[in-house]
């Protein structure tokens, strides 16, 4: 089995196709939306974990570029810089994983970076930008 998190855009002209179901019907892979904005008359983005075989994945990735979306590898990952944060809680408020959570009583923010769907939601929300995205060294094919 072959899994990749993929960042996708699609184009305004191609939000109201039904592609990533395509992606389970036609090409068999399996995927688990981890994030996603898609608004009628306006670009669409989603981060997906997509699983399949090679083959199926590379047919797969051929068809969503054939559709004009945009697919870039989620080869990056979020990373809190520790001596910046101030444990405001800012971050917690847009992330939609769960991946950043107030611990209590101590009110001190956690943040789990295997649950982290590298949305980077936080990067903005963050006063004293402590949440940092960093390039790691993935590629498509491995």
């Amino acid at each position: 089995m072959y899994s990749r998190i993929l960042k996708l855009r699609f184009p305004v002209t191609e939000v109201q196709k039904p592609i990533v179901c395509d992606l389970a019907r036609e090409y068999d892979l399996q995927f688990n939306v981890l994030n996603a904005g898609i608004y009628p008359r306006k670009e669409g983005f989603m981060v997906l974990e997509v699983s399949g075989s090679r083959q199926n994945f590379k047919a797969g990735l051929g068809y969503l570029k054939r559709q004009g979306v945009d697919v870039q590898n989620a080869s990056q990952e979020i990373e809190r810089n520790e001596e910046k944060c101030t444990h405001c809680g800012s971050c917690t408020a847009v992330c939609p994983t769960g991946a950043l959570y107030v611990k209590r009583p101590e009110m001190e923010v956690v943040f789990d970076q295997k649950k982290c769907s590298v949305c980077e939601l936080c990067v903005p929300a963050c006063p004293p930008r402590a949440m940092q995205v960093h390039p790691t060294d993935q590629a498509f094919f491995k």
